[in-house]
Parts: C-alpha cells; structure tokens; sequence
C-alpha cells in the first residue's frame, strides 16, 4: 500500500500542453509578448523582465505565430462573434506544432506549440501553450495507448467502485457481457457472472472475496484463473486469467478496483489436457490387475475431462485372454469401471443389464471398482458403430474410444460431456485418444500377468490337494493363501495321506522363494513324501530319506552345470513336518525338518507347542532327525502352519505364536470357521508377503466296537480259529457278505506267519470305511508275491489274497511286522457305516493308555485274554504296496502239515 501510495504522490495526470503545468505566453497583436508564465522562464531560461514587450521571434523561429498584418484567424473571429452575441467561451484549440525556439543560453530546441486564439478587446490577441516535443510525443503515446485499450484491446478492463459496482468497462468487456456500459453501469460484479469463481488454487473462491481483499489490503492479485459461463455466449465455460488492482487518486484516496481480464479458455484447456496425461501416467497402470487399472482410467479423467467415463472391456481379457478382433462377436462386453457425476446413461449406453448399464450392487456411479456385468448396445448407438468399426466414434457429447493393444481390441472407453461441456474439440478427441492408448498398454500388461498367475495358480492348485480325504481318525479344515507378491504363487503346500490301519499321515512344507520355480519344487517334494509315507517308514527316516533325495538332486544340478547357486535347486533348504496319527491308539508321532513345531490343543482349551526337536532343512544333510511319539486325548487340535501365518516383515514371529495360540485356545463352532479366524486375526489384510499354508486337525478315537483284537499262538490250529473268530465278529458287525473272503485271508495270514515268523500272532480287524484285517507277527521278513509254476504245491495264497482286496501291505515296527489288507465294504454296509458313529470324540484320560477287551472265545473254549495297548496300536507309520511274502535269506522250515478245521 505504501508503493501505491508513492506512485501516486509522484504521478502528474496533466498533458505537456495543460496550461497549468506548459510553458504558456500571451502575444498581443503585433506579437509582442505580454505575458510570461514560470513554467516558459523554466523551459526557455528568460526572466519576465527579460521578455516583456519583446518580440516573439526573440527565442522562436519564424512559423511559430502568425505574423502581423496577417488575417485574423477565423477561429478566433467566430470566438469573439460568440462572445459578442453572449454565447460561451468555448473557442477551438488548434492541433500544436513544431518549431525551432532558441534558449536564453543560445541552444536550439524543438517545442510544440498550440495558438489559442482570445476574444476581447483587450491587448491580448492570443495564448500560446509550449512544451518540449519529445514529451508530448510520450503523452500522445499514452493518449493513443489508453485509447486503444479502451477500444481496441483483446483485454477486458472493467472498473468497480468501492461498492464493487461497474463503473466503467472497455469495449471487450462489453462484448464478453454481451450489454452495453450504459446498461451494465452499476450491477454488482457478482452478478454480471453470477455462477463463476475461481479455480487457482489458495485464492477465495467468488469475485467479491477477491476484490474484497484486493479493496482491504492494497496488494493486487494476478493471474487468478476465473471459470464461468461468458453471458455472451450462452451454454459454454470460458476460463480468464484475471488481474486486480486497487485505484486512488493523486491523495491516496480509494477510487474502487480494476479487473483485467484474458479469455484463456483454449490454453487452461490445452494446460488441463496436458496435465490429465501427466496425472493419468502417474495414476493408471499402478497395479497389474485389469479391474484396478480401468477403474484408474475411468477416475483419472473424472471430474476435469468428461462428466462421466465407462469402461467396458471383454470377457476374455477378464480371464487373462486374448480377445477376438472387432465385429458382431465383440459386442458382449463386461462393464468393468465407471465414474461420474450423473447418473445418466451415456447414449447408446447398457439396455437394462444391471443398473447403469452395468454397475452391479456392489459399486455404483463415481466407485472405482465394480462387480462386471454384461453390457449390451443399442443399434446404431456410437458404442456399437466403435466396436463395429474397430475405431473412434465422436457423436455429440460422446466419445468412444477403442482399447487397442497387440493388434486387437481390448474394450471401449466411453467419455461423456454434458452441461457447459457439452462437445469435445479435436484437441480434447486428441488427448483421449492419447489417453486411452496408455491406459491399454497397462490393461494388456495386467491382462498378460492375469494370465500368467492363473496359470501359475492353477498348477498350484494340482499340485496341492484338490480336496481332503474323508476319514474317521480326524477331522480336517484347511485355509491356503498365495503371496501377494508379483510371483503370485509360491512353494507352501500340506497333504493328507491316508495310511493302513485307518491312520493318517499329515504333512506341511515350505520351500524356498516364489513363482513357478518353487511351486514346481513343492509338487516334487509332495510327490516325493506321497510316494515314501505309504512305505511305512517312520517320520524321521521319511525325512532322512526325503533329505537325501533333496541333496542328490543339488549335488546332480552342480555336477551338471559346474556350480551350485541359490537359483539352481530351490528344494535345498525346504522344511517339512511329517506326522502320523493312529485312531486306535491315539498316538501321533512326528519329525520335523527345520520346520515350525505344530500347535496342540487340549480339549480343555490349553495349548502347547510340543518341544520337537527341529532337524537340518532338507537338502543341508549332516544332522540327524528325531521323532516324538506323544498320546493324544479324544478331541485334540493340531494345528500345522507354515511360517507365512505368523511371520512378517513387521511382526515378530513370537508374536504371531502368541495369538495362534490365542486363537486357537479360544475355539469357533467348527474348523471351518476357526480357520477363518486365525487367518483374520493374523492376517487383517487378507494378503501376506510370504505364502501361507494351515491344516487344522480334530483328533478322534476309533470306537471300540469297530475294532477287534486277539492274540494267537503260532500253532497249527491259529488258522481254523482265525476263521471263527473273523467269522463271528463279521456277523456281529452285519458283513456276512464279507464272510468267506475275510475268512480265506485271516486263514492265510495266520497260516504263513505260522510257518514263517513263529511266536506270539496278532489279529486286527477294524471296521472303518473299508474292512482292515491284519496279521502281526515277530519277524521282519517282508512276504513276497510270486507266481507259482504248475507244480507247485504252494505258494498262490498271497497272489489269491491280492485278487480278493483292494490294496494289502506290509508295516514295520520296532517288535516286527504286520501284513494288512483292505476290502471294501458292501454297499449296505457302507450306507450303515456312515450313518453308525465311527469315532469317539469325547476326551479321554491320558493316563488311560491300556484298555481290555472282552475275551471273545471260540467254540471250544478257549478265550483270548486283555490284549495290551502294544498289540493295539498299529506301529508307527504305514507301509506302501509290498510284492513278496518270503525272503530267500529266511532260514528253511519244514511245511507244517495241513490243518483241518473240522469245528462247526
């Protein structure tokens, strides 16, 4: 305020010719000058006692006054007429001259001069006003200047008093208002446009704030963007780069404010544009998923290029494929983003599927991401001229634009103008088309990784289990999540295995790094433990064994490529838990290698970490691996996870133990929802850096009356007591059809273990989804199944046995081995299986480790008395499909005689 203030005080609003500031003399007739003003003693250096009286031609050259006895001029004659007849003194002022004046000190000089002519009869004939022709030529310049702007400039200039009122306005301004000065002068500024403001940021929004403050504090403002609806041209926005300035007088006082004003609509239109392409490359493409990235496009171009934008993109791209090319087949669309203001439709937009056209209950106009439904065309309409064509389509307020990439077409984006903005020019068609060009290189880039992680998911998912196998030794639940990481998918995996004996074999690993490599490392391992369990090894030499087929593999990559790098072998340095639980015996045994213990939870809600000792990953070798046998009460949890669960990048993993642990104590109505609670409660996000794999597992008992036990001395006469004892207890348990063929195999069992093994026999039958009967013995020797020749007096038994089950095996334990066989039940049987309870589920007292069976005895008899908990519990894993019965290394034996059994 203080700088207008001086300018102002410095400022001289007079002409060089303004008699109260020029240099100005009176000429008498004979144009002798008889008088002399101070500003001629300061332009021209003579006193006024110098020059009265004297002769103008003293200091002026020839030219400069008319020369006596010239005519009287006749503006001055009809001057003194008026005056004469009483009229005003209004008497023309001549255009000035220039002429050559001599300066007291002898310089030459160039002044303009102007004669006025003066009425009278006075001695005064007339005025001339005298001034240097440089700074009249400076103040014309001006004249011409404020006279230009006042007509002729592009510029609007419009005053406002202190009561932001128009007071005066140049001709653009008259033209933008569309009314002249005369009928504008005195409206409010506010009203002239009255649904305007400004859109540069940090500065008020309406034109009285502006002024307002321009009025209180002096300081201008500049270059302040004004958007609204030009009164002359109706149904358009207009943008101005506006200027204001406060006005005063010579004393400082405020006069009102001044606006300049330049219709910029064209460059703020072209500057927009090219910041949408800025913002749209910093913005679309974030992500490689196709939904993210049209919803980015769709947003990016809301609100400051269309009033509404749809994308719509085909199905196949959705899916990860290649879209067809254009034509009739391309018109089914999904609608994948849209975003807007109104709602709408665009013309030609969907005929009903969804409401919209394709916004599904899940998202609606302005969200950014929705659920695609179909989207139909109408004929004609300029989606389905676009997508017939394979090109841009501009009708109206729409614009239709195809999503190319690789030569085909991915989808259209629809951008819709209505309102002030109701056209697009062939700058804003320009920058659409730029735009949606970019934005489908980043569709196809996440249509090409959709593809590529399904594809990778979809191995995954054949290589883990496709679904978990029914049983009744547990009850299972399990929750898989792949990383959210670019690889997608990764190398955690589990698996039940079904074992002999109605026990189940379970299993968790994690492998190395992410994507395809690991995953196919994961199906290798899997398959690899698939292929041991059922040898019946036990946990810890199933993990030597995986250990070393692990190493070789390293050490066959190193041999072959010279070196050995961590990208070579991925399965050097996996982990695994292997566990088996018996139903019968209720023990589970497990061995880990390098893995995270599991979690057991007692019935009663306490939870543990069992303290298993950890072992080498595999591949690493060195370090031997150790088992734990631990009983578990009727209604255990296990709970076997893999270090996504619980670890991460900002979470200690004895935290995440800690609310596992939480978790699982606290329980849910099934295993199904329990599972989904510890991923929710460790996992809020629902994503995770590292894959995550989780097997829940209920432990239950086999109900005593499905399981039969009895010990058999190794003589002669075991054979025909088996049939009994099988018989009997088959018909107990309503599977007479499975009579004879259980008889002719438990007579053939105890008949070779008999003449083979020798000592203490034990039978097992358990009735489970399928029939077991088992036949342990001392001996380690493995039967072996041959094809006898014609003469042969034996050996067909085990091939019989082979033909009548459907699968028989041999399990190792520390005291001997046992030969098991599988039938399947009958149909009926089944049925009632299923509906019978199979397992118990109730705790039970770990102390109760030994139960007594009822003796059952045969006819003649003789009882079989309490069986010890040894006898029933099935050793610790379950063998695979074993060939032979015998062994050449067996020591020979004489045949025992045949056996009759002659009892009813």
């Amino acid at each position: 305020m203080d700088n207008a203030r001086r300018a102002t005080e410095g400022a001289d609003f007079r002409g060089p010719l303004d008699v109260t500031s020029a240099a100005t003399f009176v000429l008498d007739e004979h144009d002798a000058v008889i008088g002399w003003s101070p500003a001629a003693q300061e332009l021209l250096g003579y006193r006024t006692d110098e020059i009265i009286g004297r002769p103008v031609a003293v200091f002026l050259a020839p030219g400069g006054a008319p020369a006596p006895g010239a005519a009287p001029d006749p503006r001055a004659a009809a001057g003194r007429a008026a005056d004469a007849a009483g009229g005003p003194l209004v008497p023309p002022f001549p255009e000035h001259r220039v002429h050559t004046a001599v300066h007291r000190d002898g310089h030459r000089m160039q002044l303009a001069t102007a004669v006025c002519p003066l009425s009278g009869t006075g001695r005064a004939e007339r005025v001339v006003v005298a001034a240097d022709r440089d700074r009249l030529r400076e103040w014309e310049s001006r004249l011409a200047m404020l006279q230009g702007l006042a007509t002729e400039s592009p510029l609007g200039f419009a005053i406002y008093d202190t009561g932001l009122r128009l007071v005066w306005c140049n001709a653009a301004s008259e033209r933008e208002i569309g009314r002249p000065l005369a009928q504008t002068r005195g409206e409010p500024a506010q009203e002239l446009y009255p649904r305007g403001g400004f859109v540069t940021p940090g500065y008020p929004e309406t034109l009285h704030a502006v002024m307002h403050r321009v009025l209180d504090t002096g300081e201008p403002f500049l270059d302040l963007h004004f958007r609204a609806e030009q009164p002359s041209d109706p149904g358009r926005e207009h943008v101005w780069s506006c200027s204001y300035y406060r006005l005063q007088d010579a004393g400082g006082r405020v006069l009102g404010v001044c606006e300049d004003a330049f219709d910029i609509s064209d460059r703020y239109e072209a500057q927009r544009q090219v910041s949408l392409l800025v913002e749209a490359g910093r913005t679309v493409g974030t992500t490689l998923d196709v939904l993210v990235t049209a919803g980015e496009l769709a947003a990016v171009a809301v609100p400051d290029f269309a009033d509404r934008v749809d994308v719509d993109l085909a199905p196949a791209v959705l899916a990860g494929e290649v879209p067809g090319g254009t034509g009739r087949g391309t018109a089914e669309l999904l609608r994948a983003a849209s975003s807007g203001a109104a709602a709408a439709q665009a013309p030609g937009s969907a005929d009903g599927t969804g409401p919209d056209g394709g916004t599904g209950p899940d998202g609606g106009i302005g969200a950014g991401r929705l659920r695609p439904l179909p989207v139909a065309y109408a004929e004609g309409s300029p989606q389905h001229r676009s997508l017939a064509s394979g090109g841009l389509v501009l009708d109206d307020g729409t614009l239709v634009v195809p999503l190319r990439a690789g030569g085909g077409v991915l989808g259209i984006a629809t951008f819709v103008r209505d309102g002030l903005r109701g056209f697009f020019d062939r700058g804003a068609v320009a920058v659409a088309d730029e735009l949606v060009a970019r934005a489908a290189v980043s569709v196809d880039n996440a249509r090409r990784y959709t593809r590529e992680r399904e594809s990778a998911l979809a191995l995954q998912r054949q290589l883990l289990p496709q679904h978990l196998p029914a049983g009744s030794a547990v009850e299972l639940a399990c929750r898989y999540l792949p990383t959210d990481d670019l690889s997608g998918v990764g190398g955690d995996w589990f698996d039940v295995i079904p074992l002999s004996g109605a026990r189940v074999g379970l299993v968790v690993g994690d492998v190395v790094g992410h994507g395809l490599h690991a995953a196919a490392t994961m199906g290798r391992l899997r398959t690899t433990v698939r292929a041991l369990a059922p040898l019946d090894l036990p946990p810890d030499e199933l993990l030597k064994r995986l250990d070393d087929l692990v190493g070789q593999s390293a050490q066959d990559s190193a041999d072959a490529l010279g070196t050995l790098t961590g990208d070579d072998d991925v399965a050097a340095g996996a982990t695994c838990l292997y566990a088996v639980y018996d139903p019968v015996s209720r023990r589970c045994t497990m061995a880990r290698a390098g893995h995270l213990p599991p979690a057991v939870v007692e019935p009663g809600g306490r939870v543990a970490f069992p303290d298993l000792p950890a072992g080498p990953p595999l591949g690493l070798g060195g370090l031997p691996f150790e088992c734990l046998d631990v009983e578990l009460p009727v209604g255990s949890l296990l709970a076997l996870f893999t270090d996504g669960l619980v670890e991460a990048r900002d979470q200690d993993i004895d935290k995440g133990l800690d609310t596992l642990a939480r978790v699982l104590a606290e329980g849910a109505d099934s295993l199904e929802d329990l599972c989904d609670r510890a991923v929710s409660e460790l996992l809020p996000d629902g994503t995770t850096s590292d894959d995550t794999a989780l097997l829940l597992v209920r432990t239950r008992e086999l109900d005593d009356r499905r399981v039969a036990v009895w010990s058999l001395p190794a003589e002669p006469v075991a054979a025909g007591r088996a049939r009994r004892l099988v018989a009997a207890r088959l018909r107990d348990w309503g599977l007479d059809e499975l009579v004879l063929t259980t008889e002719l195999i438990a007579s053939e069992l105890v008949t070779n273990a008999v003449r083979y093994a020798g000592g203490l026999l034990h039978l097992r039958l358990i009735h489970d989804r399928t029939l077991v009967c088992e036949v342990a013995d001392a001996d380690h020797t493995a039967p072996r199944l041959r094809h006898s020749a014609d003469d042969d007096e034996g050996g067909r038994g085990l091939f019989i046995i082979a033909q009548l089950v459907q699968r028989w095996g041999t399990r190792y334990g520390q005291d001997g081995k046992a030969v098991w066989t599988e039938q399947v039940l009958p149909v009926s049987s089944r049925s009632r299986a299923s509906r019978a309870p199979a397992s118990r589920t109730t705790h039970t007292p770990a102390s109760h480790s030994c139960r007594s069976r009822p003796a059952t005895g045969d006819p003649a008899g003789r009882a079989e008395g309490p069986v010890p908990a040894a006898s029933r519990r099935a050793p610790v894993l379950c063998a695979g499909l074993v060939s032979d019965r015998r062994n050449a290394s067996h020591p020979a034996r004489p045949p025992p005689p045949p056996i009759r059994d002659s009892s009813p």
